[in-house]
């Protein structure tokens, strides 16, 4: 999987140049797979379904989708579903959520992350086998029951980590990691001890990393990324109180008081180049190039690109630079 590149849909697109782009990115063999998102906004199983139609290569994969609002069975039958559906591309990509969308939304308690997502991706992993399931956890109970519907027996789980007990659990029962807004240097050391703990199998170390791309404009591509680096900090707790652990953590939390007192167009001020350089990937094709190998040199082997497109002068959505990454 090495040099390979990946692409999250993001939230920016619309669910018709969703299906587009993908068509598109299918045919570059340098794509290695395509993944969608979902917090508040588009549904994740019913995306991929179209996008399973509009692709015959890539894989398809979720990321993320949280452990509190389905049950596994639920997303062991979407699974399945749309592994049938793609000829065996998928890859499921959970992750907790935050409290404010687990609890503000869905009206559920956001307790014990670390135990539920155990339970979850070992249950999971017994209801994708054939032959009935039985498992006795404190949130997943299953009683002797078989789905009627299989597909493959080892249908790729990847979990998603901010913290290093979460870190510790993908790499000890997962198929994969998925992080985000991790700095180059952390991330380096993250995949030097994801490669020795994971040595003797097959294990894939990604990381979902915001991008924009544009020829005509680089400068605006690179204020999209901005914004959407702001936006992440400034909207929910958890990435905030993780940066500030950071050396930018000045920086952070400038943004976070000018995004909530003055708004976003205000909070990206504060960002440097030093910190875009170390979060983002942004500016024309071949800017964008060159920072992606500098992503693939900390040990990632597979970037996911958060498709963050620029808008013309006429108010169209741009993303067809994406298709030269």
């Amino acid at each position: 999987m090495k040099n390979k590149i990946a692409f999250s849909t993001g939230s920016l697109l619309n669910p018709k140049e969703i299906l587009n782009f993908c068509s598109n990115v299918d045919t570059n063999k340098n794509v290695h797979s395509v993944w969608t998102p979902e917090s508040w906004g588009k549904e994740a199983f019913s995306l991929l379904g179209s996008i399973s139609q509009v692709t015959s290569r890539v894989k398809i994969g979720t990321s993320i989708i949280n452990v509190y609002t389905r049950t596994p069975a639920t997303i062991s039958m979407g699974a399945i579903t749309l592994d049938i559906l793609s000829n065996h591309r998928v890859i499921i990509g959970l992750g907790t959520s935050t409290p404010q969308l687990i609890e503000n939304l869905h009206g559920m308690k956001f307790k014990h992350p670390l135990l539920r997502m155990r339970e979850y991706v070992e249950s999971i992993k017994l209801l994708l086998k054939t032959g009935k399931t039985t498992f006795e956890g404190r949130f997943v109970k299953i009683s002797d029951f078989e789905l009627l519907e299989h597909s493959r027996d080892n249908i790729p789980i990847y979990v998603a980590a901010v913290n290093s007990k979460m870190l510790n659990l993908a790499k000890e029962i997962a198929d994969g990691l998925i992080l985000y807004l991790k700095p180059k240097e952390e991330l380096e050391t993250i995949m030097k001890q994801a490669e020795r703990f994971t040595f003797n199998r097959t294990f894939t170390k990604a990381t979902v990393i915001i991008t924009s791309v544009s020829n005509s404009d680089p400068s605006q591509a690179v204020r999209r990324a901005a914004k959407t680096f702001a936006f992440y900090i400034s909207v929910g707790k958890i990435y905030y109180n993780y940066l500030l652990k950071t050396k930018y953590k000045d920086v952070v939390k400038k943004i976070y008081s000018d995004y909530h007192k003055y708004g976003i167009d205000e909070s990206i001020r504060n960002i440097t180049p030093e910190i875009l350089n170390d979060f983002v990937i942004a500016g024309s094709v071949n800017d964008c190039i060159y920072q992606i190998k500098g992503f693939i040199k900390t040990g990632v082997d597979l970037p996911i690109l958060q498709v963050n497109p620029t808008i013309r002068s006429d108010g169209i959505t741009s993303y067809k630079d994406f298709f030269d990454l």
